[in-house]
């Protein structure tokens, strides 16, 4: 149990018979009227966005959530097989809990995973990847149609926008958030 004053960015509470991660907080003291703090709160199984104004001292209950690395190591058709790099226990993580990480995630590549009482809640990638251009078309100069960028299609079948002077081969710096270029790499 904690109480409102406790949340932190992060915080994951077991209520409305589900897990919700907090995204945002913040304490309000109106000069009238008792203090209250409004969140932002994200449902970790099914991805839903809500609202929710706690009164300021409410007690809430938290879930425990155990994050660990892991190292991706293949996908056996349904599953995603991942391997504890302390205790090299594989453990299988459904393209649900995977969610748009797989987008960018290679082999032996590394990840954290939540879990609640053995149950893999999300998957989280580091906030960058490089990641090789397999195939793009060819930029013409002065072709600006597009804002000055193409489309080009990623080592893990992942396709994102980069900029007209990008070819094959090339690596690039990928923001895993939401998949926007970053850079080119050396």
């Amino acid at each position: 149990m904690a109480t409102t004053n406790d949340l932190k960015n992060g915080m994951v509470l077991d209520m409305d018979n589900g897990l919700w991660q907090v995204l945002e907080f913040q304490h309000v003291k109106p000069g009238k009227g008792p203090a209250f703090v409004r969140t932002k709160l994200k449902n970790v199984t099914s991805g839903k966005i809500i609202d929710k104004t706690f009164n300021a001292g409410t007690k809430v209950e938290t879930a425990t959530v155990d994050r660990s690395d892991y190292q991706y190591l293949y996908n056996d058709g349904t599953d995603f097989i991942f391997m504890d790099e302390k205790t090299y226990e594989q453990i299988h993580v459904s393209p649900q809990a995977m969610g748009d990480a797989a987008r960018f995630l290679l082999e032996n590549g590394r990840a954290m995973i939540a879990q609640h009482d053995g149950q893999v809640l999300y998957v989280e990638l580091p906030a960058s990847v490089v990641l090789e251009i397999t195939h793009t078309e060819p930029g013409l100069q002065g072709d600006r149609s597009t804002g000055g960028t193409k489309p080009a299609t990623l080592e893990t079948g992942a396709e994102i926008q980069v900029p007209l002077f990008l070819e094959t081969g090339t690596k690039v710096k990928v923001d895993t958030r939401d998949g926007s270029y970053l850079g080119r790499v050396n």
